[in-house]
């Protein structure tokens, strides 16, 4: 009997003891990134903002006791949390209508102000995020705009944190995350316009390319050209000093390499060359005596 009471008491009796306790306020457990604010007639009496195990009595005494029956206990969110606003509408200094994508972070610091000063301080917040945007971009160059969002991005913060900070918000980042045209009309002249300044770019560079290497070509063909010239100025100069120190020691090797060098001339030039014999009487009378027939006939010794 006793075992079967001590498991009664252990695992029926101990919790529903602590659930009472938990109702009635005896102790509470603070979580991470929480704040617990209690009132008590309609009137702040403290916050619990520190995670873990609190006994509100200890710390606010015995009006404390009090609360679950005249009171109230709000439970507050102090983790960071981040919100994306879309299409947020501005005109560029041109009038040309965009479209701004806002994302920005956001934390509880006071859950006092959180709860009182601000019936509903996120939409609050939200709606001063996005009006301070269309005051910070509208009437802006659209280069402006598009390329200046790290420093529009800070402005908007600035302008924005000191009322946040009174309904107990503390703004973190602030990002102009998108930047685009609403008008589908012009957005396609402008990828129009981008294709073929693409196409332009292309054509002049591939062009460039091809002057470059005609360049090269030629400025190569001229050094190939020079140094082939000068190869030819010099040859005749070595082969006459060859030809010199052969004379010099065997004449009748220079005799016969003079020959071969014209029968080589006469072989390059492809002239039509006749071989008489030695001794042949081949001459014909220039004045001469024709046959009946128009032939020469070879003249008389």
């Amino acid at each position: 009997m006793t075992f079967f009471i001590g498991i009664f008491i252990g695992l029926i009796f101990i919790p529903i003891l602590l659930s009472m306790a938990k109702t009635f306020g005896l102790y509470v457990v603070v979580n991470e990134c929480e704040a617990h604010v209690y009132t008590l007639f309609g009137k702040v009496i403290g916050t619990l903002d520190e995670p873990g195990l609190h006994f509100p009595i200890s710390q606010f005494g015995a009006g404390a006791l009090l609360v679950p029956f005249f009171g109230k206990r709000h439970v507050v969110s102090t983790a960071l949390r981040q919100h994306y606003l879309r299409g947020q509408m501005v005109n560029s200094e041109e009038g040309t209508p965009m479209g701004v994508g806002l994302w920005y972070e956001m934390e509880v610091h006071d859950p006092i102000a959180y709860l009182f000063i601000n019936r509903n301080p996120e939409g609050s917040l939200q709606a001063n995020v996005a009006s301070s945007a269309i005051s910070t971009l509208s009437n802006l160059e659209m280069d402006k705009m598009l390329e200046d969002r790290h420093s529009l991005s800070r402005t908007v913060r600035a302008t924005v944190s000191p009322l946040s900070e009174k309904w107990g918000y503390r703004l973190g980042s602030v990002y102009i995350r998108k930047v685009f045209f609403t008008d589908q009309q012009m957005v396609h002249n402008i990828t129009d316009k981008v294709v073929k300044r693409l196409i332009q770019v292309t054509s002049a560079m591939k062009q460039d390319g091809e002057n470059r290497v005609g360049l090269i070509k030629s400025e190569t063909a001229k050094e190939v050209s020079q140094k082939m010239a000068e190869a030819n100025a010099k040859r005749p100069d070595i082969v006459g000093k060859v030809l010199n120190e052969i004379s010099k020691d065997d004449p009748e090797i220079l005799e016969s390499v003079l020959e071969v060098m014209e029968v080589g001339k006469l072989l390059e030039s492809k002239a039509q060359v006749s071989i008489i014999p030695k001794g042949a009487q081949v001459l014909l009378s220039l004045d001469g005596n024709r046959s009946s027939s128009g032939q020469f006939v070879p003249a008389e010794n």
